[in-house]
């Protein structure tokens, strides 16, 4: 699959990516060989093929959920110049 330099110009810019005219014929070129990457997997025979999350079977060992601190929320609350129903207030950022 090829991809045109429009194409890649339009992708930078909507990604917010500064690619300058000395590099964007090889970035034009390393995203076709992705791309080209991309439809020789989705060409792959995988019919009988299950699928897997790990190859290797692996489990992972986790420790129990148990509670090991007691809760410390009123003395942590003390420490804030305002609070409200056990939050933090804090002062709008975002309008």
């Amino acid at each position: 699959m090829t991809i045109s330099r429009h194409d890649v110009e339009q992708i930078a810019h909507l990604a917010r990516l500064a690619i300058n005219e000395e590099t964007l014929n090889e970035t034009t070129r390393s995203l076709g060989d992705v791309l080209n990457l991309v439809n020789q997997l989705q060409n792959a025979d995988t019919d009988g093929v299950e699928p897997m999350a790990h190859p290797m079977d692996a489990v992972q060992r986790l420790r129990e959920d148990v509670v090991t601190e007691h809760n410390q929320q009123e003395q942590l609350l003390k420490n804030a110049p305002l609070t409200e129903q056990g939050l933090f207030l804090v002062p709008r950022v975002v309008d």
